[in-house]
């Protein structure tokens, strides 16, 4: 890109970051120390506040600039994300939000822990959460690299490498500054932002083609090389049975994954009842159909109007359709409209960054000092040092991934946040379940449940082509790939719920009927709730 198109984008993004770091310091001015404000807020926010800041947390670059990019180059194939991400919501209103903000107080581990014996639950759920905080952080660092590496026209290691460590260095601050107070502001800032542009680069889109859906479908197919099959499925997943079940497992695992990811689990905690936890689901489930629904006319939209081969040479994964296709509609590269609207969009993909960094940060830190610090080292931790272990952890965690985003930046984005919903769907959903609904759950099912869908996630997907044996993978000149799907899904999924059972029917403790009482009243009436 040229001067032109940088000097406002990096103009807009300046403005963005010093208005995010006013926000985390005028925060970070009142009520520091408590636990409550760090995790949770306060626990101020209305309904619709923590709706944006669900839907603000949830549309990341893998939404933004990944799907987009998806539906670009193989169509049909690419809705799959939309479809996954947006059921996923069904699931979470209906089975999780209101449950899960009466039974726990900051994390996941909470709910989980309510009836088990604390310590060895606290831990599982605890590493569990990290790991998957830390593959949904990678994809953002990869969404960083690459749009820094469009906006300065330099596709170059360096470029990335140092926009990867910007976003980790920011994201710290905010956390470790401001907590989740400040991390709310943020998402509701960049869900305006990223809602408005969305809106106006869909309309564009439809002004372009005079309304005519069916015509921009048409000019999609004409444009990618391959005719109608653009427009079926298995451009991307229907080459061989073994495409096929990767299809299966990426479904299951975008469907199911949502209602085991940290970050999104400890919203419900910053409103003040279960009751407004679910309006803050419905509020989110409006505003995330919204842009999931424009992200198709817009995925369309690059592929009628920039091309799927102009996208695949900016980008080899279509992290960049979407700048790309805003630069077109505005007039061109050399136009003013092209310019400004390049612009505009860049800068809302690097506050869509920042916030949803910020977001998943403060999650896995809290994890780490309530969770694990307090169980592994001091019991009687006082909520002041709870809450400056978390700040600390905020930059060990923000150092790892840093390391791994330099390590994927040439994966997709929405690709890797599929691995991070596997994992979640695989270790977390089981053993929340289990705890909510099954009476007979015991600690051993819930260590085994988490365990046991952690591992073989994680094994199978340093196993697949996605590390080694193929010109794709991590590490394309090794080979020692034994597993034949991308997302490990399909197989670790159901092996976390299987190791759930199986240690509760082999475990020689009895569930506590007692806490299982209490715990269900608390879960269906809010009575004793935080």
């Amino acid at each position: 890109m040229t001067g032109n198109h940088q000097t406002p984008a990096l103009l807009l993004f300046s403005v963005f970051v010093a208005v995010t770091l006013g926000i985390t310091t005028w925060v970070s001015r009142s009520r520091r120390g408590s636990a409550e404000e760090f995790y949770a807020g306060g626990r101020l926010f209305s309904p619709m506040e923590n709706g944006f800041a669900i839907a603000g947390d949830y549309m990341s670059a893998a939404s933004f600039l990944g799907v987009t990019g998806l539906i670009a180059l193989f169509g049909y194939d690419g809705l799959l994300y939309v479809v996954g991400f947006l059921v996923a919501w069904l699931l979470v209103l209906f089975l999780v939000a209101e449950l899960v903000r009466n039974c726990g107080r900051f994390t996941l581990a909470d709910v989980v822990a309510a009836r088990m014996s604390e310590r060895p639950v606290r831990i599982a759920a605890g590493t569990s959460s990290v790991t998957v905080s830390v593959l949904y952080l990678v994809a953002q660092m990869v969404g960083a690299g690459s749009l820094v590496a469009l906006l300065l026209g330099n596709t170059g290691e360096a470029a990335r490498s140092w926009a990867v460590i910007g976003v980790g260095a920011l994201m710290v601050v905010y956390v470790s500054l401001g907590g989740m107070r400040a991390t709310t502001w943020i998402q509701i800032v960049k869900a305006v932002l990223l809602l408005g542009g969305t809106v106006v680069l869909t309309v564009l889109v439809l002004v372009r083609f005079h309304g005519d859906f069916d015509q921009l479908l048409r000019t999609a197919a004409d444009r990618s090389g391959h005719g109608a099959a653009f427009l079926a499925p298995g451009l991307k997943y229907g080459g061989d049975w073994t495409a096929r079940f990767d299809f299966m497992s990426l479904g299951l695992a975008l469907v199911l994954g949502t209602a085991g990811l940290p970050h999104i689990l400890s919203r419900f905690y910053t409103v003040p009842t279960a009751q407004a936890a679910r309006r803050s689901a419905v509020w989110a489930i409006g505003l995330i159909g919204g842009f999931y629904l424009m992200t198709i006319v817009l995925g369309f939209g690059a592929a009628a109007i920039v091309g799927p081969q102009a996208v695949r040479g900016s980008n080899a994964s279509g992290n960049t359709a979407m700048p790309l296709l805003a630069l077109d509609l505005g007039g061109g590269a050399d136009s003013t409209g092209g310019t400004v609207l390049f612009a505009v969009v860049t800068a809302v993909a690097f506050a869509t960054i920042l916030a949803v960094v910020a977001g998943i940060t403060l999650a896995s830190s809290a994890s780490v000092a309530h969770d694990l610090y307090a169980s592994l080292r001091r019991r009687d931790a006082e909520p002041r040092s709870e809450v400056t272990v978390a700040r600390v952890a905020a930059v060990g965690v923000g150092v790892v991934a840093i390391g791994l985003g330099l390590l994927a930046r040439d994966l997709n984005v929405a690709f890797l946040v599929g691995l991070a919903f596997a994992v979640a769907a695989s270790a977390n959903l089981p053993a929340l379940l289990y705890s909510l609904f099954w009476r007979s759950f015991t600690t051993r099912g819930a260590v085994w449940a988490v365990y046991g869908g952690l591992i073989p996630a994680l094994a199978l997907v340093v196993l697949s082509p996605v590390v080694s044996g193929s010109p794709d993978s991590l590490f394309p000149d090794l080979d020692f790939q034994y597993f034949p799907l991308q997302n490990p899904g399909l197989v670790s999924i159901p092996l976390g719920f299987v190791a759930g059972w199986l240690g509760t029917v082999t475990s020689t403790e009895s569930a506590d009927e007692a806490k299982h009482a209490e715990t269900e009243v608390r879960s269906l009436t809010g009575a004793g709730a935080a």
